[in-house]
């Protein structure tokens, strides 16, 4: 009987350190602190004149980015809900070198784009926000982030559909450089309700929202 109740009391015990061996390793486990950043430029109407500006943003992130990181660029157009709108994209070697020519490489595809891109009849921003969530879902990236460089008014041509909702659990969702438009100056409720209405597609979907005016605060864009 004392030989069996010590080898239960040892089971006991065995099972008891196996348990605690496998909570320790769940909690030491790595946090991927990767960041996935998926760009969205709206190419319609006269925001074409402050490609520019998104350009400079661009350049911006690509200082901060690491190896390691992602990237991509994207235009808003008639029809965003594709990968053809897709500029430029990219996850940075691990060895700084590399990392630094595909950055270069990718400032050349930007610089390219903006010089040669013609304006878009319509704005569908909800596709290309559609188009980003999938891309940085596949790239795995530990934070995810899409900034909106947009006036945030979409403009869907006839037969697009795009009330489906969004799902953003684990996504920042930044707009930058939200402009004023004629109506808004007439009536500032417009340019408000814009952008009330897309923080609440934002946060219904899970998605942290924010926006920056101000360029000069881009050093805070990755504080949330």
């Amino acid at each position: 009987m004392q030989k069996n109740s010590r080898l239960i009391t040892r089971s006991i015990v065995a099972t008891a350190l196996f348990t605690i061996v496998l909570v320790t390793l769940g909690c030491t486990q790595k946090v991927d602190h990767s960041k996935g950043v998926y760009m969205l430029v709206d190419t319609s109407g006269t925001y074409t004149e402050e490609l520019n500006k998104a350009r400079a943003i661009i350049n911006y992130l690509l200082g901060t980015l690491a190896p390691g990181d992602t990237m991509a660029v994207a235009r808003i157009d008639t029809g965003s809900f594709s990968e053809k709108d897709i500029v430029a994209k990219v996850t940075f070697d691990q060895r700084p070198s590399v990392a630094n020519t595909q950055k270069r490489a990718f400032q050349k595809q930007v610089a390219d784009f903006v010089s040669s891109v013609a304006g878009s009849s319509h704005t569908d921003i909800s596709g290309g926000l559609l188009q980003a969530v999938e891309y940085l879902n596949e790239a795995g990236s530990g934070q995810k982030y899409v900034l909106i460089f947009s006036d945030l008014k979409e403009e869907l041509a006839r037969g697009h559909v795009r009330d489906v909702p969004f799902q953003l659990d684990g996504f920042n969702i930044i707009a930058l450089n939200v402009t004023k438009l004629r109506d808004d100056i007439r009536d500032p409720k417009n340019y408000l309700q814009r952008v009330d209405q897309w923080r609440d597609k934002t946060e219904s979907g899970g998605g942290a929202w924010r926006v920056i005016n101000d360029l000069e605060r881009l050093d805070n864009m990755f504080s949330l």
